[in-house]
């Protein structure tokens, strides 16, 4: 777990603009989705193509919210990602041919082959039945073609999302960003996303709470909802 938090110029400058530092006074389980993003092998194993060391770390946060929010009625919605290569190349040439090198281009393409072993979710999370499962091409889950995600969401009645997973700076805040803008309420998991370094995990989190969404702990989300036993 990143040990960072938003700096006190931040929230003064939050709260100035608004009235208040966090947008939301509690939240209804039965319309709130755990939205865990890319906590794949891929992602997550030990000298994985594009492994993000940290994400190891923000397991138990992510266990501790899911039960919390399944035991309230909510929804757990875990998102991976894949894409299908073609040639020497793959379905997202624009960024695995300009951003990648040859090398670590082949294996993470193969990493993230559908179906495949990268795919797989970290073993340590806790999968449970009911759990919703989707697939993205893209970093955000919610850009048009890239997942079922906002029909699931609209479907089902969802209007606010709690953003998890990794990396909190790229999948993370490009999914809640596009959340925002289509009228989703979004809360980014301090505790429970994950970057490549506590500089770019805290950059992305100050930017969601002044311009996309509030920013809580998963213990913080829970406590605004209703006891488990009260549902």
């Amino acid at each position: 777990m990143h040990q960072t938090a938003i700096r006190q110029q931040i929230i003064d400058r939050v709260t100035a603009r608004r009235g208040r530092l966090h947008i939301f006074d509690h939240l209804d389980p039965a319309r709130t989705a755990l939205v865990v993003i890319d906590m794949q092998n891929t992602f997550v194993a030990p000298g994985a193509p594009a492994e993000v060391p940290a994400a190891r770390g923000i397991v138990e946060a992510i266990n501790r919210l899911a039960s919390g929010l399944r035991a309230r009625g909510g929804a757990v919605i875990w998102i991976s990602h894949a894409n299908i290569a073609a040639g020497n190349s793959s379905d997202w040439a624009g960024f695995f041919e300009r951003f990648v090198a040859a090398d670590v281009r082949r294996r993470t393409v193969e990493s993230l082959a559908p179906g495949g072993e990268g795919q797989r979710t970290w073993p340590e999370l806790d999968v449970a039945e009911g759990d919703i499962h989707l697939v993205k091409n893209r970093y955000s889950a919610l850009i048009p073609g890239s997942s079922n995600l906002e029909r699931a969401l609209r479907s089902l009645g969802l209007d606010t999302l709690l953003i998890a997973g990794t990396k909190t700076n790229v999948c993370c805040e490009s999914t809640a960003r596009d959340a925002m803008m289509l009228d989703f309420n979004v809360v980014m998991v301090s505790d429970a996303c994950a970057a490549l370094s506590d500089e770019e995990h805290r950059a992305t989190l100050e930017t969601a709470i002044q311009n996309f969404g509030d920013v809580l702990s998963a213990e913080e989300c829970l406590a605004l909802m209703p006891p488990a036993q009260a549902i």
